[in-house]
C-alpha cells in the first residue's frame, strides 16, 4: 500500500493527466473568465477613468465566476465511473486524497487565472501599482474557492442536476474572499496600505487548507452511503 505522499502524487498525476487528453474543456472557464472582462468596456463604457475604478471587481467576479464553471467537474466524472467510490474505500487517508484533487483543480483552473489577469487589468486600465496586489489576492484566494467549493461539490455529486443548488451553497461562502480581494486591489490602486485584507485572505487560506479536506472527506461519505 503506498503511502499518503505517495498516493496524494498518484492521483494528481491521474487527475492532470486525465485533463490533458480533454484539453478542450479546459479552455472554457478561461475563456469565460476573458470573455466576461472584456464585454465590461462594451456594455459600460471604454473610458479608462469609469473602467479602472471597477477593474478589480471586475476581474474578481470573473475569475469567481469562472472557478466556479469548472467545480462540478471536480468529482463528477469519478462518481459516475466509479472511481470516486474506490477512493473513498481506499486504505489511505480519504482528505488527503481528497487535498490532491483540489490541488489538481487549482492547477487547472486558478493558476491559468492568474497568468491571465495582469494582461486583463491592462485591458482595464489597472494601475501597474495594482497589479502585484492583483496577483498577490488571486494567488491566496483561488485555492480558496477551490477548496470551498469542493465541499459544495461533494454534498451535491450524487445529484443529476446539481449546479443550482451548488451554486446557493458556495456563493455566500465566496463573498468575503471577493469582498476583501477587491477591496485590496482597489486600495493598491489608490495607494493605500492593503496589508490587512492579505492578512485575512492568508487566514481565510490556512483556514480552508485545515478544515476543507476534511469537511469534503465527510460531505463524500455522506453523499455516496
Amino acid at each position: 500500500m503506498p503511502s499518503d505522499f505517495s498516493a496524494f502524487y498518484i492521483l494528481l498525476k491521474r487527475d492532470l493527466t486525465l485533463a490533458y487528453r480533454h484539453r478542450a474543456e479546459l479552455a472554457n472557464p478561461l475563456l469565460f473568465f476573458v470573455i466576461v472582462v472584456s464585454l465590461f468596456p462594451l456594455g459600460i463604457s471604454p473610458e479608462s477613468s469609469v473602467l479602472q475604478g471597477i477593474a478589480p471587481g471586475i476581474i474578481w467576479v470573473a475569475a469567481l465566476l469562472a472557478a466556479m464553471l469548472s467545480l462540478d467537474s471536480l468529482f463528477r466524472s469519478d462518481f459516475e465511473d466509479g472511481s470516486l467510490e474506490q477512493i473513498a474505500l481506499s486504505a489511505n487517508s480519504l482528505p488527503v486524497l481528497v487535498l490532491a484533487k483540489v490541488f489538481a483543480h487549482w492547477l487547472l483552473t486558478g493558476l491559468p487565472l492568474i497568468l491571465l489577469a495582469p494582461l486583463l487589468g491592462v485591458l482595464l486600465f489597472l494601475p501597474d501599482s495594482a497589479m502585484l496586489t492583483l496577483i498577490v489576492t488571486l494567488a491566496l484566494g483561488t485555492p480558496i474557492l477551490s477548496l470551498v467549493g469542493a465541499i459544495g461539490v461533494a454534498l451535491t455529486v450524487g445529484l443529476r442536476r446539481g449546479g443550482v443548488l451548488l451554486s446557493l451553497l458556495v456563493l455566500p461562502l465566496y463573498i468575503p474572499v471577493l469582498i476583501f480581494a477587491a477591496d485590496a486591489v482597489s486600495g493598491a490602486a489608490s495607494g493605500f496600505e492593503v496589508a490587512g485584507q492579505l492578512y485575512f485572505l492568508g487566514a481565510l487560506l490556512s483556514l480552508s487548507l485545515t478544515l476543507a479536506p476534511f469537511a469534503t472527506a465527510s460531505a463524500l461519505r455522506i453523499s455516496m452511503s
